[in-house]
């Protein structure tokens, strides 16, 4: 039987020193290392924790009910998931660990902390890339993991990832998808910040009524240019999967999977036509690319966004590249 580490993440007003996280936040924020500002809650609900703990041992699972308040603690639980010393040196996933990690998350920033940790662990630096790395990856295999959201399933323009994914949500069911399911593998989203990305990232704001704050940046897909960053722009949406794909009543992303090894960008642009007789009218146009990378080059001083749920400003050049079925969860 297995020995499954049950991870929820500590609020930063109880710990000592700060959370875990970008600036102390313990969830993590979008920009770690970078500067920018992030922001987000982070309250663990005990009740789904307590059952999933009730319900692994009543399977026969050997429990450890661990909360992490710093990068650091999390760390020492993932150090678990380590496979055996390797001759190079490096420090490996042990693909077949009898140790399993539950994750509880009450928010994708949450879950995104872990993975994040999970990638620093384990990507190895460029001058020590091993032979046996994937050339399309600059990480291997990241440890399976579960999912126990807190929160009920979210409907509307927004769902969490766990939704998307139609993970479980019941304690019970997490608990049969952890000891009987299957790896599911999905995209990551790494970029030049430090961090990473699983459902995505949507750049843009509103004022104080609602509308919608236009702004400039060079957007740029492979090889294609969706905003040369003379023109304004009302949102951009960078998907990995379809947390962002709508905007109001907007479509952003047109189709966004997690599995397919490329990452969607879209932007809306407002343009201004004239009708026969002469009048202004303003229309928004949508375009989408779909590619291995992508490079923000903002014009403006900051541009708002959230990643992932969390806020932040870009202020720099940020790209994200995907990662083909770099990290996995358990289903049923």
């Amino acid at each position: 039987m297995y020995d499954v580490v049950l991870l929820t993440l500590g609020s930063e007003r109880d710990a000592t020193g700060g959370g875990c996280g970008s600036g102390g936040a313990c969830c993590g924020g979008a920009a770690e290392g970078a500067g920018e500002k992030t922001e987000e809650r982070c309250e663990t609900p005990r009740v789904p924790v307590l059952a999933c703990a009730d319900a692994l041992t009543a399977r026969g699972a050997r429990v450890e009910m661990v909360t992490a308040r710093s990068d650091a603690e999390i760390d020492e639980v993932l150090a678990r998931l380590d496979g055996p010393p390797r001759s190079d040196g490096l420090t490996w996933p042990d693909q077949d660990a009898k140790t399993r990690l539950v994750v509880a998350t009450a928010s994708d920033g949450q879950l995104r902390a872990v993975v994040r940790r999970l990638v620093r662990r384990y990507a190895p630096a460029p001058s020590r890339r091993p032979a046996d790395l994937a050339a399309n990856r600059t990480v291997p295999d990241l440890p399976t993991v579960a999912v126990l959201p807190l929160d009920p399933a979210r409907s509307g323009t927004h769902r969490d990832l766990a939704a998307q994914l139609g993970l479980p949500r019941d304690p019970v069911a997490v608990v049969a998808a952890v000891l009987d399911g299957r790896a599911h593998r999905l995209d990551l989203l790494r970029n030049d910040a430090g961090s990473v990305t699983l459902d995505g990232a949507l750049l843009g704001a509103a004022d104080d009524a609602g509308r919608p704050l236009h702004w400039r940046a060079r957007v740029e897909v492979d090889d294609v240019v969706l905003s040369s960053g003379d023109e304004p722009i009302m949102a951009c949406a960078v998907g990995n999967a379809g947390g962002y794909a709508r905007l109001d009543d907007v479509a952003l992303l047109a189709d966004p999977d997690p599995t397919d090894g490329r990452v969607e960008v879209a932007v809306a642009v407002p343009v201004v036509t004239r009708s026969a007789f002469g009048r202004k009218r303003v229309r928004l146009e949508v375009r989408r690319a779909r590619g291995r990378a992508v490079a923000i080059v903002p014009r403006d001083e900051k541009v708002p966004f959230l990643d992932d749920g969390v806020e932040g400003e870009l202020s720099r050049k940020r790209s994200w590249w995907i990662e083909p079925g770099a990290w996995a969860v358990w289903t049923a």
